[in-house]
């Protein structure tokens, strides 16, 4: 008796459990927003190759003193968002620019530059590219 007893309490103890694990799937978003920070059209990037692409993100560090060297996006277009420090920009035929948290470099395929870390605190960036492998 007390077996068949304690089999009815565990049985309906998961099958409550079950129950109130179900959630409702959300049909609507809730609590969100989306603030579009750049954007370029792939077409006029002039790549005909996507199918041999990799779309990738990466979390780059830039320490103090640090430099990425002179480099062309003609074939990785990319977008590259400051998340902490400060960076400096040097593009081949513009003005040097300065990056601060919240700012994106906007790297279409007309892209040539280097890129230094003045300052006295690591560079983090994530980049979003077009890689090919």
């Amino acid at each position: 008796m007390k077996l068949m007893y304690l089999a009815g309490v565990l049985t309906l103890g998961f099958v409550a459990g079950v129950a109130l694990a179900q959630q409702t799937v959300p049909t609507e978003n809730k609590g969100i927003s989306a603030l579009p920070l750049a954007a370029f059209d792939l077409s006029k990037q002039g790549l005909k190759d996507l199918d041999q692409r990799q779309m990738r993100i990466r979390q780059i560090k830039l320490e103090p003193g640090g430099v990425a060297a002179f480099h062309s996006h003609a074939l990785r277009p990319a977008f590259t968002y400051v998340l902490s420090g400060t960076l400096l920009e040097h593009r081949k035929d513009g003005p040097d620019r300065v990056y601060k948290a919240g700012e994106v470099l906007v790297e279409s395929t007309d892209v040539e530059h280097w890129a230094e870390n003045t300052g006295s605190e690591p560079v983090v960036l994530v980049s979003v590219d077009l890689f090919k492998e």
